[in-house]
């Protein structure tokens, strides 16, 4: 990626905090593979300035470190000793412990982050699993799993217990859920629609969305994020787009089309967008992360293969963290300072979970001005 004046350039600076990382990484004990690499990995490349690093990969309990003694075990769910991630989808951070959805198991994997374990959650009887796609974890725990293999979304406490399962036989095939408020927005990509249910009940309120290409219309969507301003984004896979809907499901505007430059989509997926309206999309084609301006203007792209470090192999999905910085800071560069975390799974290859950190170094000068954009490089 080569960039012109969004970020200043910064080559002298990134090599000492690339360094100063080489030690820090020998000074304690390692969360995984990428916290002793040989040098911080980050994106855009120099002599750009930096803003995504990347941190740490996750794809079994070996990329925890040694586990903890004296730690009681999870109430529910098992540990798989030699278990490592097959197929995953979804991903999310809740209270210290990481939960991927992975399809190929099938079950929740959750890693305790502190006490360095990992136990397979499988469910049971009307809650067992059979094709987890993606998890959605409640302020108070409660977890939602958009299980294409039953054609629900199925319910847990924050003791991994199951509660019920939401839709009715033929209603959906859901992919995808987010919350706000009471309603619970679940993606069909069978029906290309977004259905909108009271969270508690299950009780459809309204949906949204029918097949085409149109304004207003969805095909095959896949992932769903909601913006800060309670907008809601969902990914079409089969449009080669993102369209922007207001929380009632009007179109608002879409994001890309059909291509494989930047700023365009060959198969997009994962989905997230940060505090500042900043919109990320996973393309399982291309296989990279394009970030964009609320406007549609593209800043970068990450997740390509560099020295040292594996690229994304069929990403499937992007989930932004604020609340567990502390548990990936000593992995970022010396100056380089986390604003929050990004998680892209990958369904395929050695790195499934990869964990970046979109910051900033001390003492660059990072030109936001709209005529500043990184070009992204064309694959």
């Amino acid at each position: 990626m080569k960039c012109d004046s969004f970020w200043q350039p910064w080559v002298r600076k990134v090599l000492l905090a690339a360094c100063a990382a080489v030690l820090a990484a020998c000074a304690g004990p390692p969360l995984d593979k990428a916290a002793t690499a040989p040098a911080a990995v980050f994106y855009p490349e120099a002599p750009a300035a930096p803003r995504i690093q990347h941190l740490a990969s996750l794809s079994s309990e070996r990329d925890l470190g040694p586990p903890r003694s004296g730690l009681a075990e999870f109430v529910a769910g098992k540990e798989v000793k030699g278990y490592r991630l097959a197929q995953p989808y979804g991903a999310t951070l809740h209270q210290g412990k990481l939960f991927v959805a992975d399809t190929g198991a099938p079950g929740l994997a959750i890693f305790d982050l502190a006490g360095r374990r990992l136990v397979l959650q499988s469910g049971a009887g009307g809650g067992r699993m059979l094709r987890p796609i993606n998890v959605t974890i409640d302020s108070d725990g409660t977890r939602y799993v958009a299980d294409a293999g039953v054609n629900r979304v199925l319910v847990y406490d924050r003791d991994d217990r199951f509660v019920r399962a939401l839709g009715t036989e033929g209603q959906f095939r859901p992919t995808d859920v987010a919350i706000v408020g009471n309603r619970l927005y679940v993606v069909d990509i069978l029906n290309h629609q977004v259905h909108v249910l009271d969270k508690r009940t299950g009780t459809i309120m309204f949906k949204f969305g029918k097949s085409g290409s149109g304004k207003g219309e969805l095909f095959q969507p896949t992932n769903i994020a909601i913006g800060p301003e309670g907008d809601v984004y969902v990914s079409e896979t089969g449009n080669f787009r993102v369209q922007r809907f207001s929380p009632d499901g009007v179109h608002v505007r879409f994001y890309g089309e059909q291509g494989n430059v930047p700023g365009t989509f060959a198969r997009p997926k994962g989905l997230a967008v940060d505090r500042s309206g900043r919109i990320y999309v996973g393309d399982a084609a291309i296989q990279n992360v394009q970030i964009f301006e609320g406007d549609g203007r593209l800043l970068m792209d990450f997740g390509r293969p560099l020295k040292d470090l594996e690229g994304l192999n069929l990403p499937a999905a992007v989930r932004l963290d604020y609340d567990h910085i502390a548990q990936f800071a000593r992995y970022a560069a010396p100056n380089f300072a986390i604003e929050y975390l990004v998680l892209v799974v990958s369904q395929f290859g050695p790195n499934k979970v990869d964990v970046y950190g979109f910051g900033r170094m001390a003492g660059v000068n990072y030109d936001t001005s709209p005529a500043a954009t990184v070009k992204a490089t064309a694959p």
